[in-house]
């Protein structure tokens, strides 16, 4: 009876060595890439000078520069009426644009009550890419609008009404594609206010 007792024993200890060891070990985590990027890495050169590359230098998509080198592209692409590859860059450049003001909104929240400046200097660029994003989703909505794709624009043009507020430009220029496109029946402002081009820039 007492030997059937310690092997039970003997097993549940077990189980709870190997269930302690298991959290222990290091979890690889997934990482998505962005559009463009390679999953291949290259090895980093403890001897070289040179190997810490800040994510801000010219070829880097995750940065500003990035998104906005994607958004040059796009109108680039609608200048020649190639609305497909300017859509395609302009998804890329939201994607771009939302993950940036999302970790800036990370660090802020992380400074914040720590280090003032951080964690304002974090705030503003969550802001400013934010509005970079809700530019990009615009002028994706009016390549979309271009490719008689009504369908596509109209949550974009939500989604930018919600982000911007109505009382705002970008969002006002929302609106009044919405207007436009007949999804809404009340025009807004009510005095007939800035009235927006379908064109993309």
């Amino acid at each position: 009876m007492k030997i059937a007792a310690a092997v039970t024993l003997m097993r549940f200890t077990s189980l709870s060595v190997i269930a302690a060891l298991s959290l222990l070990l290091p979890v690889n985590a997934q990482v998505s890439q962005l559009p463009g990027t390679t999953s291949q890495q290259k090895p980093i050169d403890p001897n070289s000078p040179n190997n810490l590359r800040p994510v801000t230098q010219n070829n880097s998509l995750l940065s500003i520069e990035g998104g906005d080198r994607l958004m040059k592209e796009a109108e680039q692409a609608v200048s020649s009426q190639n609305y497909a590859v300017a859509a395609k860059k302009l998804q890329e450049a939201r994607q771009v644009y939302n993950q940036l003001s999302n970790f800036y909104q990370e660090l802020n929240s992380s400074f914040s009550g720590i280090d003032v400046r951080v964690s304002d200097s974090q705030r503003q660029k969550a802001l400013l890419t934010a509005q970079k994003r809700d530019e990009a989703t615009y002028q994706l909505a009016l390549v979309h609008r271009k490719q008689n794709q009504p369908e596509l624009a109209v949550p974009l043009l939500i989604q930018i009404i919600k982000s911007q507020n109505p009382t705002r430009d970008l969002g006002k220029k929302a609106y009044q594609q919405l207007f436009e496109l007949g999804f809404v029946d009340s025009p807004y402002p009510r005095q007939g206010g800035s009235s927006s081009s379908s064109n993309p820039k």
